[in-house]
């Protein structure tokens, strides 16, 4: 297993040739502490986990912009909140891009923040080009990877998320911090686009460096189901958990695929055990998206198989009601529609759908009004007069 890198302070980042501009080490070091814990997918408690060491972080440096860029995008990032009904992000974001225009910033700085600000106007292929312009004179930048990375993935874009790792993966030696955890975020987009046997060579190659890395396990488990190997898949799962399970931003989707094993096998009880031993109580504890996904398909699914789940959608409703208006991904809305039916409550039901329809139909207003802008050009300027 690779060992801990030190956390990094600001000559630290300058000699990595990705300078901070900040002048305090603890601020870096922090910086530093919360991207290593969004990559491993685990809030290291001996570290205060990601919201307490933002917390430390900005008191470290108010002023700090890669600070609050970080900040806000993770929150952004896991699609559970919006600068549309959120005052407090949207407040959040617009701070982070008024710090920043007082600010000496480098280049690289003022892309993320940019980039952080487009993802909040709801701009994701916009955001991912300008994490792309980081990444061709930064490669190594880890935050622009891992957040482009993830947008790839909510936009359907499976080749885009391969061929960004593909392009920076030649520059990530041994000797950089989190090396190893881009063998597994490249071979992802490999899985994604069907080189299972490449996807998988290097999901391995990557465990065999950090067990714990939940990512790659995520990688193997996609390819044994793609593969139709569900007894191998029931197997690793089996196998790795003692290292994934303690990734808590993850360990909720990896019991998520041991149970579609399950399904698939008709074990439907033992599938049933997962979802309430560690799926249910991810989703109770955390909040986060990802579990609230995991929660309303695998329920779905279960229901689809003809098993009664009794009254579990009740608890899933309890997490999910409040997300009824958000309609940041469609993704997102089909999972609170799951729950909202299957809890037999017609209200949310309805709230959902009218105000999907409302958001639809006032995007479609704006994207007319794009597409005439566009259309009509520049107006031509008015010929001068030649009259005396």
């Amino acid at each position: 297993m690779a060992a801990t890198a030190p956390l990094r302070d600001c000559q630290a980042w300058k000699d990595a040739g990705l300078p901070l501009s900040t002048p305090s080490n603890e601020a870096c070091r922090l910086f530093d502490a919360t991207l290593t814990q969004y990559v491993k997918w685990t809030n290291d408690q001996s570290l205060g986990g990601i919201e307490g060491c933002l917390s430390k972080l900005k008191a470290a440096d108010p002023t700090f912009a890669l600070g609050h860029a970080i900040a806000n995008g993770l929150i952004l990032i896991g699609t559970g909140s919006s600068v549309r009904l959120d005052k407090e992000l949207d407040l959040a974001v617009k701070t982070m891009v008024e710090i920043s225009k007082t600010q000496t910033l480098t280049r690289r700085e003022r892309l993320h923040v940019s980039a952080v600000e487009t993802f909040a106007k709801g701009n994701l292929p916009k955001a991912c080009e300008l994490w792309e312009q980081i990444l061709q004179d930064y490669p190594t930048d880890m935050l622009a990877l891992k957040f482009s990375h993830d947008t790839y993935f909510y936009l359907g874009y499976q080749e885009q998320m391969r061929d960004s790792v593909a392009r920076i993966y030649p520059f990530w030696t041994p000797d950089i911090p989190l090396s190893s955890y881009v063998k597994g975020i490249y071979s992802f987009g490999l899985m994604e686009t069907n080189f299972y046997d490449r996807a998988e060579k290097l999901a391995k190659e990557a465990l065999s460096i950090n067990p714990t890395d939940a990512w790659s396990v995520h990688t193997i488990a996609h390819i044994h189901e793609m593969k139709a190997e569900v007894q191998d898949g029931l197997e690793f799962m089996q196998r790795s958990e003692t290292h994934w399970k303690d990734s808590d931003m993850l360990a909720c989707h990896n019991y998520w695929h041991w149970a579609l094993y399950l399904i698939e096998k008709g074990e439907y009880e033992a599938a049933l055990t997962i979802y309430d031993d560690h799926i249910l109580p991810s989703l109770r504890g955390s909040g986060a998206m990802l579990d609230v996904v995991d929660s309303c398909s695998m329920l779905y699914r279960l229901q689809m198989e003809g098993v009664s789940v009794g009254e579990r959608w009740r608890d899933v409703l309890s997490v999910t009601q409040k997300h009824s208006r958000d309609h940041i991904l469609l993704f997102n809305d089909a999972h609170l529609l799951m729950a909202s039916l299957g809890a037999g409550d017609s209200r949310t039901t309805q709230e959902l759908l009218t105000t999907l329809r409302d958001a639809s139909e006032a995007e479609l207003h704006e994207l007319g009004a794009l597409a005439g802008d566009v259309a009509s050009g520049p107006r031509p300027s008015r010929p001068r007069s030649t009259a005396t």
